[in-house]
């Protein structure tokens, strides 16, 4: 089995704020990032593919291909946006990095899918410090 990865960049702004919650308590879990006024991070996200290789072209899946997917369903969605506010596939759902990387995979899984390959791996770095990987 070969695993291919393709790594994309893109901004996007939120805040982690549970409803249910008073400002106290959305303060007291979430710290700096239930501000009010939202923060933003400088996302990367890595999408890795498994498979064989083609024996027409050697590819897994061409490259080019997966990067057009990641930025038709994912980039063009969110860069430059709030999560909380703009991104449709967010909506109702608390923008934890995991959550947001659960949401990707179900956005990505079946166009990858449609291509002969697997989707093995979603992982969003939201820091130098911070990232979530998920594998369906």
């Amino acid at each position: 089995m070969i695993y291919v990865t393709r790594i994309v960049h893109f901004n996007a702004a939120h805040k982690l704020w549970n409803n249910n919650w008073d400002e106290a308590k959305n303060k007291e879990v979430f710290g700096k990032c239930s501000n009010k006024n939202f923060h933003g991070h400088n996302y990367q996200i890595e999408v890795t593919v498994e498979g064989e290789p083609s024996i027409e072209t050697g590819f897994v899946m061409n490259a080019k291909l997966l990067g057009d997917i990641i930025q038709s369903f994912i980039v063009e969605e969110v860069d430059h946006k709030n999560l909380n506010e703009d991104v449709t596939f967010m909506q109702g759902k608390l923008t934890s990095g995991e959550n947001f990387t659960i949401a990707i995979w179900q956005l990505l899984y079946p166009e990858v899918e449609k291509h002969g390959v697997k989707l093995h791996k979603i992982k969003l770095v939201e820091t130098p410090t911070i990232f979530v990987e998920y594998f369906g």
